[in-house]
Formats: C-alpha cells, sequence, structure tokens
C-alpha cells in the first residue's frame, strides 16, 4: 500500500470532480449573507460567533438527525474544526490535510508532512485545529512549525514556510485565520519557556508581513512589567484563532499564560502581554490596545480564547464590544475600539479573587499563589473553559460557553530553564474526579449573567455551535453528542459517538440540506435530517 508519510499530495478518488472556486477574501467577508451553506474560516465568521443562518433543522425536527457518513482519521483524538467551499471539506490532523467530496464522505486528496523524529510537544498534546482558506489555496500550520500553502483543487504544495524551531519547544496547533492578502497564525509551547509572537505571512508568497511580539523586548512598551531578563523566557503563546474587525481593521488575539507557569518568584510585575487580549493593526501588526485578564498569573489560565466580537447597547448607547468567557473563571465585557473595561462577573466557581475593580484587574484574596505544600483554588489550570469555542447567537442574544467546575491543589517548585524542557516551577492535583462536573452555559452577552445552564456529568472539552434553527449543539467527555433548545437549555436530540467529544461543530449545506459536523475522538460525523 502507498504510503502518505511525506510532503506530497495523493489522489484517492481520480474520478471525482467537483469545482472549485476561488476564496477571495471578500467571499470570506459576505459568507454568512450571502452563502450561509459554507464555512470559510475557523468560527463561521471573521466576528468568532461559530453561529449558522442556517434553519431547516430546528427545535420541532432535530430528533430526526442521522448520521450522513463519517470520516475516520489515522492518529489519536481529534480537535479539527473544518472548512466547507464549494461541494468539498477540508480537514486537518497534525501534520495532514485532506479534501473530503462533501456528500459522501469520500477521500479527493490528502497530504502529509512527516514529523521530524526529535520532535517534543511539551505541555501539550500533538493536535490540530483545522486550516484555513484563502482564494486557490488551503493553509495548515504543523506541528514542527512551518505553514504550509496547498493547492485546494489538487492538495500539492505550493509553498511551506518555517515560522519558528521547534527544537527549544515551539509548535504550532491552531488553524490559522485568513484576512485579506494574509495568512496571520500563532505558537504553542508556553510550558517550555518559549518567547510567544503572532505572525502574519502573504498568502500568494510566504513571505512574512509582519510579526508581533507578545514578550516586549528592552525598549519596547511592557518590557518593564518583566523583572531582570525574564522576558527571554517568557512564554505568552498564542495557539488559538483570533477573530477580526474589517470596519476597525483589527485583529483579537488572547495570549496565553507567562514562564515559568506556577512559580512567579523570578517575574515579578504584570507580566505582559500574557493572559492578555490584543488588539492589532492587521496591515502592519503594531498594538493598538491590550487587556491583561489575569496580571502576573500563577496558575496557568492561558486566555487563549477565540474572542467574540459583538455590538450592543452598554450603558444606553451603542458600543462595538468584545466579550470573553474566559479560563479565570470570570466574564469579560470590553469595548473593542479601545480596550476599555465595561463589565466583568464569574460565570463559574472561583476562589483566587474577591471581583474586579473599575478598570477590571482582579481584587486578589490573599493565600491563593501555589505554595510548597500546596494550595486549593478553583478554578484548575483547565478550567472554567479552555481553547474550546464559546458561540454566540444574534437571536438570542446570548453567549454560550462550555464550563468546567473544577477545582486543584497547586503546588510551587523552582524552575531552571532549558531549551527545550518543561520550565514550569510546579504542578496541579486536581480534586477527586467525584467532585468535577461540567455545564452547557447560556449568558446574557452584556453582562455574563447567567440565564440557564444543561448540567453535564464531567467537566467538557467541546466547543458550541448556534443556528438560526433554535438550537444549540456540542458534545461531552463521554461521547454524547446532543442538541438543546437556545433559549431554554431544554435537551432535544442525543447521538452517542463512542469517544470523546473534544472538537468545534460547524454546519453547512450541502444539495439544498443542512448538516452538522461534529468530530468525537478519532471520527468526524456528518448529520442530516
Amino acid at each position: 500500500m502507498r504510503s502518505f508519510f511525506a510532503v506530497y499530495a495523493l489522489w484517492i478518488w481520480p474520478s471525482v470532480t467537483w469545482c472549485q472556486k476561488p476564496v477571495p477574501y471578500s467571499r470570506i467577508l459576505e459568507a454568512p449573507l450571502k452563502e450561509p451553506g459554507s464555512w470559510l474560516t475557523y468560527s463561521g465568521n471573521y466576528q468568532g460567533h461559530r453561529f449558522s443562518p442556517l434553519q431547516e433543522i430546528t427545535t420541532a425536527n432535530v430528533h430526526q438527525l442521522r448520521v450522513r457518513w463519517a470520516y475516520q482519521f489515522p492518529l489519536a483524538r481529534t480537535e479539527v474544526s473544518p472548512i466547507v467551499a464549494d461541494g468539498v471539506m477540508y480537514i486537518t490532523a497534525p501534520n495532514q490535510a485532506a479534501a473530503l467530496d462533501l456528500r459522501t464522505g469520500r477521500p479527493l486528496w490528502k497530504w502529509e508532512r512527516p514529523v521530524p523524529a526529535d520532535y517534543q510537544s511539551i505541555g501539550f498534546s500533538r493536535v490540530n485545529r483545522g486550516p484555513a482558506i484563502l482564494d486557490d489555496k488551503l493553509f495548515v500550520a504543523t506541528l514542527d512549525c512551518y505553514l504550509v500553502a496547498l493547492d485546494l483543487a489538487t492538495g500539492q504544495q505550493r509553498w511551506a514556510v518555517r515560522v519558528a524551531d521547534y527544537k527549544p519547544g515551539y509548535s504550532m496547533t491552531l488553524a490559522p485565520l485568513a484576512v485579506k492578502d494574509k495568512v496571520i497564525v500563532g505558537l504553542s509551547g508556553g510550558e517550555a519557556g518559549i518567547r510567544g509572537f503572532i505572525d502574519a505571512y502573504y498568502a500568494a508568497s510566504g513571505k512574512r508581513a509582519w510579526r508581533f511580539y507578545t514578550i516586549p523586548g528592552p525598549g519596547e512598551k511592557g518590557n518593564e512589567t518583566w523583572s531582570g531578563d525574564s522576558w527571554k523566557t517568557g512564554g505568552g503563546s498564542t495557539w488559538v484563532t483570533g477573530s477580526y474587525d474589517p470596519s476597525l481593521n483589527l485583529l483579537y488575539w488572547g495570549v496565553g499564560n507567562p514562564g515559568p507557569d506556577w512559580n512567579g518568584d523570578k517575574r515579578l510585575g504584570d507580566n505582559l502581554y500574557t493572559c492578555s487580549f490584543v488588539a492589532l493593526d492587521a496591515d502592519t501588526g503594531k498594538l493598538r490596545w491590550y487587556f491583561q485578564f489575569t496580571p502576573h498569573d500563577t496558575h496557568d489560565w492561558d486566555a487563549t480564547h477565540v474572542p467574540v466580537l459583538i455590538d450592543a447597547e452598554i450603558r444606553g448607547r451603542m458600543r462595538k464590544l468584545v466579550v470573553n468567557p474566559n479560563r479565570n473563571a470570570f466574564y469579560y465585557v470590553l469595548d473593542r475600539e479601545t480596550g476599555e473595561f465595561l463589565a466583568g462577573r464569574p460565570y463559574a466557581k472561583q476562589t483566587w479573587a474577591k471581583g474586579l475593580d473599575d478598570r477590571g484587574r482582579p481584587i486578589l484574596v490573599p493565600g491563593m499563589d501555589p505554595s510548597e505544600e500546596g494550595t486549593l483554588v478553583w478554578p484548575s489550570l483547565n478550567g472554567a473553559t479552555v481553547w474550546f469555542s464559546p458561540s454566540y447567537s444574534p437571536q438570542t442574544k446570548l453567549v454560550y460557553v462550555s464550563t468546567r467546575e473544577v477545582g486543584a491543589i497547586y503546588y510551587k517548585r523552582e524552575a531552571e530553564y532549558k531549551p527545550g524542557t518543561f520550565f514550569a516551577g510546579g504542578g496541579e492535583r486536581r480534586i477527586s474526579a467525584k467532585e468535577q462536573w461540567g455545564a452547557l452555559r447560556a449568558l446574557e452577552a452584556t453582562t455574563g449573567k447567567l440565564v440557564w445552564e444543561f448540567r453535564l456529568a464531567s467537566p467538557p472539552w467541546a466547543g458550541v455551535l448556534s443556528t438560526a434553527g433554535g438550537l444549540v449543539f456540542s458534545g461531552t467527555n463521554e461521547g454524547n453528542i446532543f442538541a438543546l433548545d437556545a433559549q431554554t437549555g431544554k435537551p432535544l436530540w442525543d447521538f452517542q459517538a463512542g469517544g470523546q467529544v473534544s472538537s468545534n461543530p460547524i454546519s453547512f449545506e450541502i444539495d439544498g440540506h443542512q448538516h452538522i459536523a461534529l468530530a468525537a475522538e478519532r471520527v468526524l460525523f456528518v448529520f442530516g435530517l
């Protein structure tokens, strides 16, 4: 049998033909209105909504959903969010990509890049969260830190550029974001003491357009928030896809934890721009504003979330907002033009802060830092939510988020930096499994106030999709893919997939009919009426 273990594409079904049109920036921008049956960017739109305007599947008929086809990945658990365009679904796995016929799931082409034998994933799993599409190319970020452009029609490699050297601990697991003529990527590796950054590359050539360091160096604003030379190993990874406001021409990107994770003694200060959202000019990468959720983080509460952009009335006037249910258990409402803090409140159990002040800074509870004997804190490092996407419905004006109710005992240890090794300064031990649980929560978008919750048996690892049919889709660790009423949270449909659901759902249309796609463990399921 011919191996895929090489840097080339292989046709699987040469008799299958399809018409792949170019996907220019204007098409991605207008897709939610002009072609709601496609899914052309990671979150479905640039605003990070993960909302489908399709409405064939409704609260009245969702119980009729059946599996239409399934595709099995060759490796372990997948976290992919597919791209759908012109009758083709584009998917990725670590250092792999494939094009699937949208009606049958049959592969049209496959591509693979070998993972170097000495590659290490330090502090994260070997995963990939999806591709990006622009013009006639598909863009894939690889574990060994290459951004690769593939021909949409054939899967042949058009260009590849090395973003960073993987050996000190840099990696890429995210889905790129295509904006205008550029492709934007970020990095994993915060637990290896990297210096994080966000890069933009020209889609046509692969030439780098700009780089923004999330850990500022000497002479750069924010460097004073790092004591000594601690900025050199400051972390600040950028491993989840951002959002974009075309009217402001601003990219919004989440930044991860500082390094070492649990011992902040040698990195005194706020440690900018870790645990922050940064707003960058999409053309130049220049910083417009930042907001730091957890200054001087010692609990590994990355702010690597998809920023959700909405327009809503706040304090008597319409404002452009960015909202975020954060890993630190607080929900935030910010002005996305200026970064001004407007509102915030806990949406999950937390014991580390008394609340937020008028600027949105946490009012700390004393004695909550990690210690040698151990300190019990809520949430754990993987709570109250992590990388998986929330969803915003413009119909209900609610943000839906998979929420993890987990506490942990945090430990502090000495940390010595050695390139390419775990640089954490401690660790954590979670509370017993019997005390852990989860929920899918619906929050009022402008305040974070709880509207309803659907309780889950264990802390989830799956994203959320809302639809114009009045539904919310997600999944559980126990293998249940489910649909809820978006207004009330009432359960309406359930499918046992046989493996943990740890991906983000999407919706698309083929032959005039709406479908839902979501992966569980190694299998991508596609459902239709």
